[in-house]
């Protein structure tokens, strides 16, 4: 007898635990989305993992009212990737910031995208380190000005999505705190996908890096300033005033009108690797910064091939612990 998919409410995944971020926090948002869309997936709440490092959005898995895994510095995806090869079923999810993920965990997550572990990342970026009170991160603007800057960061920032495109991620996405629609679509995405999927999500620290995102994702600038991706629709934005064409190999922001319409823009094709890392590069002010999906092109995962390895390699019978201990070459010490 087929067993039905369980049926859940946001509410099934809020915890008791009180919400220890600031007043006024992105993170609330991002909460509450996941929330939601945990809810809608049809998944059993005991087989969601969250698995977080260190940082204000680390907090994660207390907030959630599933099983949850704190753990040290940059170390989330490590953990991550041993739970989702050890127990394949779950729905594992990790919770980190552009200083958790990009800084000390760096090693880890260029490794993760690129194994393609069957895990889903959302990744917090406010571009500072909140919890530690105001640091610059990663992703912090050059000559940004915080307590370990005070005459401006002269470090070149990261760009996460063009960084996980660099390491094969075989999904990409980004949305904002504050657009809640468009926050979920990715978030459904980043589920259904087989593989590793990271999702950026724009977030605001309103105590140490207020309006960080306020330049592009304010309304009356959001419609020029940012390009919302659709696969197989052509790129354009400004309410369909402006699109990107390609001139050679470089992208160029063209005025619609005059002979040129969506027709002649370029279409998102969102398997195609060259153009994720195009799309990936574009930034405010030369071009919209992209939102959406830039890229989704599944590949077989690193959990399930361990897996198929490990049954293999079992039908050559029982393995002798002491015969494996005691076999090969051995060395003399003197």
């Amino acid at each position: 007898m087929e067993t039905q998919p369980p049926t859940y409410t946001k509410k099934d995944f809020m915890s008791d635990q009180i919400i220890r971020w600031c007043p006024g926090c992105g993170d609330y948002a991002i909460l509450s989305q996941a929330q939601t869309v945990f809810a809608e997936l049809g998944i059993p709440r005991e087989q969601f993992a969250i698995v977080s490092g260190i940082g204000c959005s680390s907090r994660f898995p207390y907030y959630i009212n599933a099983y949850g895994f704190h753990t040290i510095h940059g170390r989330a995806f490590a953990v991550a990737t041993g739970l989702k090869v050890s127990r394949p079923e779950l729905s594992v999810w990790v919770a980190t910031g552009d200083g958790d993920a990009l800084s000390i965990g760096g090693n880890h997550f260029i490794h993760c995208l690129r194994r393609n572990v069957d895990l889903n990342i959302l990744l917090f970026n406010n571009k500072i380190y909140g919890l530690t009170k105001g640091q610059y991160s990663p992703t912090s603007e050059i000559g940004k000005k915080t307590k370990s800057t005070p005459f401006g960061s002269v470090d070149h920032p990261f760009s996460p999505a063009a960084l996980a495109l660099g390491a094969d991620a075989s999904f990409v996405a980004r949305s904002v705190d504050i657009l809640v629609k468009e926050q979920r679509e990715v978030m459904r995405a980043a589920a259904a996908h087989k593989g590793t999927s990271f999702v950026e999500l724009y977030q605001n620290c309103n105590i140490f890096n207020d309006g960080a995102w306020d330049a592009l994702i304010e309304k009356p600038v959001r419609e020029e300033r940012c390009i919302f991706l659709e696969h197989g629709k052509p790129m354009v934005f400004a309410g369909g005033k402006k699109g990107i064409r390609l001139s050679g190999i470089r992208p160029t922001v063209v005025e619609l009108g005059d002979g040129l319409s969506a027709d002649d823009c370029l279409v998102h094709d969102e398997t195609d690797p060259f153009l994720g890392a195009i799309v990936a590069r574009m930034d405010y002010p030369s071009f919209p910064v992209p939102m959406g999906i830039l890229h989704r092109n599944p590949r077989a995962t690193f959990d399930t091939l361990m897996n198929e390895q490990i049954t293999e390699a079992q039908k050559g019978g029982k393995p002798d612990l002491q015969k494996l201990l005691n076999g090969g070459e051995t060395w003399t010490i003197k």
